[in-house]
This record gives C-alpha cells, structure tokens and sequence, in this order.
C-alpha cells in the first residue's frame, strides 16, 4: 500500500516537475518550476483523502482553492503593473491539479497522457501561433466541415444493416468517410504548419496521406507549365504512390485489426518494391528542395458524400459479385473502383474480410488489384495532363511496381 502511493505521489511530483520546467523556461510570472510539481502533489493529496473518505467534496474545495490562489496572484501581478493579459499558466494550473488528483485514483495512465498533451500545447505557443495565422477562410470552413462530418452527421444516423445482402450500414458507412476525411485533414494541417520547409520527399509523403490522386494531377500540371520540375515531379508522385499501401494498412489496422497480421506482408512488399523504386528515382533529384502546395483543404461536403456513395456501391457491388459470380468476378469491381480512389475498395474489402463474406486471401488481393488499377490511372493522367518529359520518367517505374504487383497477387502463398 505505502509503494504504491509513493509512487503515485513520485508520479504527481514528476509530472508537475515537467510542466513547470517547461513554465519556468518561458519565464511565467505565475507559476514555474516550483509551483507546478506542488500543486500536482496538492492534487495528489486531495485524491488520496477523496478515495480513502470518499468525501468528493474535497476535491471541488482544492479546485476552488487554486482558483482563488491564482487570482490573488493575477491582483498582485496588475497591482504591480503587469500587463499581461494570459491566462495560458492559469489554466495549466488547474488542469495539473486534477491531474495530480486522478493518480490516487487510479488514473495514472491518463494522467501522463494528458501531462504530454498539456506540455506540448505549452511548448508548441509560437508553432500554434504562426499556423493560426497561416490559416485562411477556406481552411476555417474545411475544419467546420469535418465536425459537421463526425459530430453532427455520425450520431444520427441507424447503426442497423439494411439493403440486398445486408452490407449498408449508414452509421459505419459515413464512419468510413470521417475516418478517410480525418486522415487527410491531418496530412493537410501538418502541410500548412510545415509551409516551405516541406522537401520533396516529405511532400510526397504528405500528397499520398492527403490524395495520392490530388497530388498525381497537380504535379503533372506543373511539369507542364514547367519541364524543370519534371524530375521533382517524378518522385511526389510515386513516393506519394508508396505512401498509399501504408494508408491503406493503416486504415486495415483502424477498422479491422484481427485482419492486419494475416494480410501485412503481401501489401508490405508492394510497399517495399514502390520504396525501392520511389528511391532509385529520388537519387537522380537529390537536393531539390521544391514542393508541391498542400492544395485544397480535403474536407468538402460533396467529395465526402460522393466517397460514401462509392464506398456503399462498392461494398454492394462485392457482395452482388460474390454472391452470382463467385471470386473471379471481384478483381474486376475491385480494378473498377481502384481506378480513382484507394480508400473505397481498402475499406470495403476489409469490412467483408471481418464479416468473412470473403477470405483473407481474396480480401487482399482485391486491395492490391485496386491499387495497381489506381498506378495505371495516374500513369494515364500524367499522360493527359503532364509533360512527356514526366511521362517518360515515370512509365518504367510504374511497370516495374506493375509487374512486381502481378507477380504477388498470383505467386503470393495463401
């Protein structure tokens, strides 16, 4: 018993003492490197006597406690004549003091995870600062639009299969759309914080997160409007080709975990083969520093409606398939809908794997069929829209994943 609150109370002090470096640093005028780890080790008193009295009562007096110590300072602080308006140390105050509190409680794990939480938005003031102002009207609205996606949208809708074959679940259906939303909102939102620092191989990596498709298209447009991107163009493009199997493994691990160990390795080594290729491309630019621009925010209304449509269609045009047709007839749905977006055919073929209305084995070769379907369509835009210079940089190493994703689909074990 006595361990254990020792290390709880060595938990609070620990805890307090980071947050209160990191005010100490920043040269708060409230509370710093003293202050913090005694009132986390306050908190932690105040937990322990409302566990052992359970008089919760306790708590709301030591909250209200800190509250008036830190408005006694602020008196002190104006009567001197500051005029330093924040309330940022304030508020970590408080937020630490229940952190303090919630380890006698048991709560330890969350009280480090939003110990971290609180020292990185304390930390990253400046980062945060510059980003907001980076932000634009459109990029406002793009944020507004992904909460009317997840918080207004999602809680309504039945979460009961209807439909021929009972795979259209509206709930899980526009979940699916949230989720490839949300991705790429983050992609995006680390684009705009990063701005011009972004390399070439970094933006590659954000385009695949955001819209390996988006980014296809606009590259290829600027090695039109200029033949010295070309080479630059190149590696965006196919490392943002690469990024797509770790997006799609990543969504797998989101909405199906039991399924990712059984079906990693295959679509590890296209993954594996895109990064060979993507590299050997990349030697013969190294040094550039050009970028593409983070594009539109990717958070539309319709786009999202448009993605739940398909991503429906194809989750009934499988099991239509897979029903009158057997397997033979899934690669082609599965080619079909791969041609422009990766996220449909990933997240359908997984949903039916969990389901088991097809195999494993088949489940993953739909996905890679799908993603060797969208190579061949990005191979097709830049023809239409890019240089030939582009072109011809690209089409061997698309052939090459080509031929490397139709070996694995049939000499794949299982």
């Amino acid at each position: 018993m006595e361990l254990e609150l020792l290390r709880d109370f060595g938990i609070a002090l620990g805890l307090g003492l980071l947050v209160g470096l990191q005010r100490e640093w920043s040269r708060s005028e409230i509370a710093g490197i003293r202050t913090f780890p005694l009132i986390t080790l306050l908190g932690a008193l105040c937990g322990l006597l409302v566990r052992e009295t359970k008089g919760s009562w306790l708590l709301a007096a030591g909250l209200l406690a800190m509250a008036s110590l830190f408005w006694i300072g602020n008196r002190i602080r104006v009567a001197k004549g500051s005029t330093d308006p924040g309330i940022t140390t304030e508020v970590a105050g408080l937020v630490m003091f229940i952190i303090g509190a919630i380890i006698p409680l048991g709560y330890a794990v969350l009280a480090l995870v939003v110990t971290g939480a609180v020292a990185v938005l304390l930390q990253w003031k400046e980062p945060l600062h510059r980003f907001v102002e980076r932000i634009g009207e459109k990029d406002l609205r793009a944020v507004v639009r992904l909460a009317i996606l997840g918080m207004v949208i999602l809680p309504v809708l039945p979460d009961e299969a209807y439909g021929p074959y009972l795979v259209l679940n509206p709930f899980r259906i526009w979940l699916m759309v949230v989720l490839i939303v949300g991705i790429s909102m983050a992609a995006y939102v680390v684009h705009r914080l990063l701005g011009a620092r972004v390399g070439t191989l970094l933006a590659g990596v954000l385009g695949g997160l955001i819209s390996s498709t988006a980014t296809t298209v606009s590259s290829a447009r600027r090695s039109r409007d200029n033949l010295n991107e070309t080479n630059v163009a190149a590696v965006v493009i196919l490392v943002a080709s690469t990024v797509v199997f770790a997006r799609v493994l990543g969504e797998i691990a989101v909405v199906a975990p039991s399924l990712l160990q059984r079906i990693a390795a295959p679509l590890s080594a296209m993954m594996l083969l895109m990064m060979v290729v993507s590299g050997a491309m990349f030697l013969r630019v190294r040094g550039s520093l050009e970028h593409p621009e983070a594009g539109e925010p990717p958070s539309d209304l319709v786009a999202a409606v448009v993605f739940g449509v398909l991503y429906a269609a194809v989750l009934l045009g499988v099991a239509f398939v897979k029903h009158h047709f057997g397997d033979a007839g899934l690669y082609l749905v599965a080619g079909l809908s791969g041609l422009t977006d990766m996220d449909a055919i990933t997240l359908s073929s997984a949903q039916l794997m969990k389901a088991e209305t097809i195999d494993t084995a088949t489940g993953w070769r739909l996905i890679l069929v799908g993603a060797m379907a969208n190579l061949v369509f990005k191979l097709a835009t830049v023809a239409a829209l890019g240089s030939r210079r582009l072109l011809a940089r690209l089409a061997l190493p698309v052939i090459v994943s080509l031929a490397g994703g139709v070996a694995i689909v049939l000499f794949w074990p299982g």
